[in-house]
């Protein structure tokens, strides 16, 4: 590919509008889409539909929020990609659902999975760290606009590794959460805890615990989290997930306010 390729970009919310404006930034022709019409503004093409993002794109990127979504948008725009088109999944939906969308996909259309891991702030400083599944060598210089690639191996395998990941660092950020809880029920002083736990194993989920410039809902958490205990018997998630669910009114927050809920 080069600066000419036509890239649509579908679904800008909290990291797919960072992604976006960087490929915008990098010059090549851009066209969006959004659920929200409002998320669009300031991009110079907007679309009205899926279909009309993609009509003449020769790579699209989805960035949604779950398995549901992806299999709806790539449903309505399958009939509308142009022939050899590379359609670049970013979203995390697990390896089952990027199997559902390739089985929707004409043929000659090349699917990658490409999840991202990091933060808003990383996505707009194009430091995210991606999941690269499927045969991406034509669309690595776009890719790389967003940070670092990992090749993973055939397609689903980076939807799979963004599960284990994330999966992890859920369950590890609630693992310091009920840490502090603990630590309150021993009457230990905060300062204390968090500097042994900054000097600890746990120091880099410590970190994420108290970020203030992060923004992962506690309700994508909830279904990253779901996504990997229906793939095998994960009682540690299963019980993340069950306490993620029980709170409702923090479910738009970060999941560094986890330490917060678990010690009230």
């Amino acid at each position: 590919m080069d600066k000419n390729s036509k890239i649509a970009f579908l679904g800008l919310g909290s990291m797919g509008a960072p992604m976006a404006r960087r490929v915008a930034a990098a010059g090549y022709p851009l066209t969006v889409w959004n659920r929200s019409a409002g998320k669009s503004d300031g991009f110079a093409d907007v679309a009205g539909t899926p279909g009309q993002a993609v009509s003449d794109a020769d790579v699209v990127i989805t960035m949604l929020s779950d398995p549901a979504a992806v299999r709806e948008v790539v449903g309505a725009i399958a009939g509308e990609l142009k022939p050899g088109a590379v359609l670049i999944d970013a979203s995390t939906i697990g390896p089952e659902a990027v199997h559902e969308i390739a089985a929707l996909l004409p043929a000659g259309i090349t699917l990658v999975d490409a999840p991202v891991m990091g933060s808003v702030d990383k996505a707009a400083a194009g430091e995210l760290n991606l999941l690269v599944g499927g045969d991406a060598d034509k669309v690595m210089p776009l890719l790389e606009l967003f940070g670092t690639v990992r090749r993973t191996g055939a397609v689903g395998t980076g939807a799979a590794l963004k599960i284990v990941m994330i999966n992890a660092i859920v369950n590890g950020v609630a693992l310091v959460a009920e840490a502090y809880q603990l630590a309150d029920a021993y009457g230990l002083p905060e300062d204390l805890v968090k500097q042994s736990l900054s000097t600890s194993p746990l120091a880099g989920l410590a970190t994420r615990a108290a970020a203030e410039n992060a923004f992962y809902q506690v309700k994508l958490a909830a279904k990253d989290v779901d996504l990997a205990a229906r793939a095998g018997d994960l009682p540690i998630a299963r019980a993340v997930h069950d306490r993620l669910t029980s709170y409702s009114e923090a479910s738009d927050e970060d999941i560094a306010q986890l330490v917060k809920h678990f010690r009230s």
